[in-house]
């Protein structure tokens, strides 16, 4: 966590992809949802210099936060760009190695639609690893606490 920028760490990830990605020097690694760029810079440290990094964020604020911290700390091979992932990812056919992401696909409301776009950038042989939450029964308004629907939990899938 040393390596990257403390201002990137928003504490709001439900797990840790980038651990689990098999990541190698020279990869193109893009992160869904990407906030404050935390797995960005993971990624960006494990591909080194002839890989990229791309985050996709939807919001202006994560960008610039993201785009900032990358600036201050010295980061080349990393990029945000602004997307929504369920109409298009900005990102070309067939370019990423990895696309990982980090409790962000329960935000969605057409899974089906973020998953084909995952399919769309993802090189042939390409991986994913999604960090999410899921439920072990289905959660509806009347099911849920007030809190847990705020908190997520109304867009998380079944197990």
């Amino acid at each position: 966590m040393e390596s990257v920028p403390e201002s990137s760490i928003l504490g709001v990830g439900c797990g840790a992809p980038v651990n689990f990605a098999d990541i190698k020097e020279g990869e193109v690694v893009v992160d869904l949802g990407s906030g404050g760029g935390i797995d960005v810079f993971l990624a960006a440290n494990k591909v080194k210099g002839f890989g990229k990094a791309i985050g996709i964020d939807m919001t202006d604020e994560m960008l610039e936060k993201s785009r900032n911290n990358a600036k201050r700390s010295g980061f080349t091979n990393v990029e945000f760009k602004k997307g929504d992932i369920e109409r298009g990812i900005p990102i070309e056919d067939n370019t990423a190695d990895v696309v990982i992401s980090n409790c962000v696909i329960n935000l969605t409301l057409d899974k089906v639609a973020a998953f084909k776009e995952i399919y769309r950038i993802l090189r042939t042989n390409g991986r994913m690893v999604i960090s999410d939450l899921v439920t072990n029964k289905e959660v509806g308004l009347e099911s849920a606490t007030s809190e847990e629907w705020c908190s997520c939990i109304d867009g998380a899938l079944t197990k």
